[in-house]
């Protein structure tokens, strides 16, 4: 019997560590299946609508119906992986996305591919937060920017190879290809965090936050806390329509222009958000809860990242077109000129992480801004007579601006919300990421119909927008207080040695 003992006492010792190793590995892959299916898709699209035989219009709903959806939901599934866990949230979410994914591959017509492609952003919605709520539960608050650094990193990866590995599938086996290629990682992902139990000591600290009763037992089997009081479903719903109405009026922008209902489209927006907010202030269960709602920190780590996100996509969409309309390039080229963005969003995502640790979130997001900024009026400078390098230079300013801003402005999201509401606190993240190129692309989209064949009026715009982002990182905390503990909760305390 003692030697039961030990073997399981010894098992107990080694577990956490491997769980925390896994938990990255799911968090990352599951980022990575879901970045690198929308940049495959983006190449495939061409070929969709000749096989298919269906309108540009029509075949835009690939992407727009999946995007209303993952925007719409993201916060609600967010509060769902607090309530119910996000390990078990995430297993759900990776394993409908692979089945919907391989029910694309095999659709008979255009109607099912943008049914499927919607059911894709709900699951897609599902495991979004959830592989930011997972690193939460599994890391204390001080020990989280590595791990972000490193799923930026990897999204980074998947966001530069995607055009390249997409145009091959599409060449070699059709635009089917390009959606089975993330069925079996996610099958397996789904399978394995929906059997695999977590750790003991995960299992108390679920049980810590998620006080008594039912709704402990819950956090514990999941290994993560669990929310407590009724689900807020009148506030999921005010804002679901709100980020709909505000998606859905942005991405027609590009096409339609500002018109009456454009301006009907923001008007619903800003009413759903109002009720909502008023709804949130006055819940006994509020979705979003009073430590993230209220909290101005949050609040300017997410319009940081709104804005950076503007700036960014708005960028490569307008220097993408100028590449290949004015200078002749072809989409293999425009990628291999843009490729220094992509490799410094790869390595400079974690060199941010050391930097956020040794000068705080502050000096690390200013720095972050400033070098994005700057590759945004360099490549508003772009002319006829514009070379590779600087071209390249461009990109690479934007791609380290970018992964710095990333990992900060997350890590304090993710570290100021308490670990019963880490869920919403990545869906809030998400959100903000999914509004952030919207509004970039749109904005640029109509200041170029303004200044046809020249990019400087759109970059000058999505420079102030990320100036914007400048100013918001004032509000972030500095090196003394970079992790708070107003909401720390004996969950976020350094895993307990149950051995030697």
């Amino acid at each position: 019997m003692s030697t039961v003992r030990s073997v399981k006492g010894a098992h107990r010792t080694a577990t956490p560590a491997a769980h925390r190793r896994v938990t990255l590995a799911s968090s990352v892959v599951g980022a990575v299946i879901v970045a690198l299916d929308g940049t495959v898709l983006t190449v495939a699209q061409p070929t969709l609508q000749r096989d298919l035989h269906a309108s540009f219009a029509r075949v835009q709903w690939t992407s727009t119906g999946y995007l209303i959806a993952v925007a719409g939901l993201l916060v609600f599934a967010g509060r769902l992986g607090d309530r119910h866990g996000h390990q078990r949230v995430f297993g759900l979410g990776v394993l409908g996305f692979g089945v919907a994914s391989a029910g694309i591959g095999l659709a008979p017509g255009l109607g099912w591919v943008i049914a499927l492609r919607v059911a894709q952003g709900v699951f897609g919605a599902l495991l979004q937060p959830a592989t930011l709520g997972m690193l939460r539960a599994a890391y204390p608050p001080d020990r989280l920017a590595m791990p972000i650094a490193l799923r930026t990193s990897a999204i980074g990866v998947a966001a530069a190879s995607g055009p390249l590995l997409g145009g091959a599938l599409v060449s070699q086996f059709g635009w089917r290809a390009v959606f089975t290629l993330n069925v079996l990682p996610a099958l397996v992902l789904g399978v394995l965090a929906l059997t695999v139990r977590p750790p003991a000591d995960a299992e108390a600290s679920g049980a810590v936050n998620s006080g008594a009763g039912a709704e402990a037992g819950a956090g514990a089997r999941t290994g993560a806390p669990a929310a407590s009081g009724p689900l807020d479903v009148p506030g999921a719903v005010l804002l679901t329509v709100a980020l709909v109405a505000l998606v859905h009026t942005l991405v027609g922008i590009p096409d339609s222009g500002w018109t009456a209902a454009t301006a009907f489209g923001l008007t619903v927006t800003a009413l759903a958000g109002a009720a909502f907010v008023r709804r949130e202030r006055r819940a006994p269960s509020p979705l979003v809860p009073l430590d993230v709602l209220g909290s101005a920190t949050v609040a300017a780590a997410l319009g940081i990242l709104v804005a950076a996100s503007a700036a960014m996509f708005g960028t490569l969409f307008t220097a993408s077109s100028f590449l290949q309309r004015t200078l002749g390039l072809d989409p293999l080229e425009t990628g291999l000129r843009a490729l220094p963005g992509g490799v410094m969003m790869v390595l400079g995502a974690p060199v941010a992480a050391v930097l956020l640790r040794r000068f705080g979130a502050r000096a690390t997001t200013l720095a972050g801004t400033l070098l994005l900024t700057c590759g945004v009026l360099l490549l508003s400078r772009l002319d006829a007579a514009s070379t590779a390098v600087t071209v390249g230079a461009g990109f690479l300013l934007l791609g380290a601006g970018f992964a710095t801003v990333m990992v900060t402005a997350t890590a304090v999201v993710v570290r100021q919300a308490s670990a019963g509401s880490a869920g919403v606190a990545g869906g809030l993240q998400q959100t903000a990421m999914n509004i952030g190129p919207v509004l970039g692309i749109a904005a640029a989209a109509t200041l170029l119909t303004v200044t046809p064949g020249s990019v400087g009026l759109p970059l000058v715009t999505l420079a102030a927008i990320c100036t914007a982002g400048t100013l918001l990182a004032l509000r972030l905390p500095g090196h003394k207080n970079t992790v708070s503990t107003a909401h720390r909760s004996p969950a976020d305390a350094a895993p307990v040695r149950t051995g030697p």
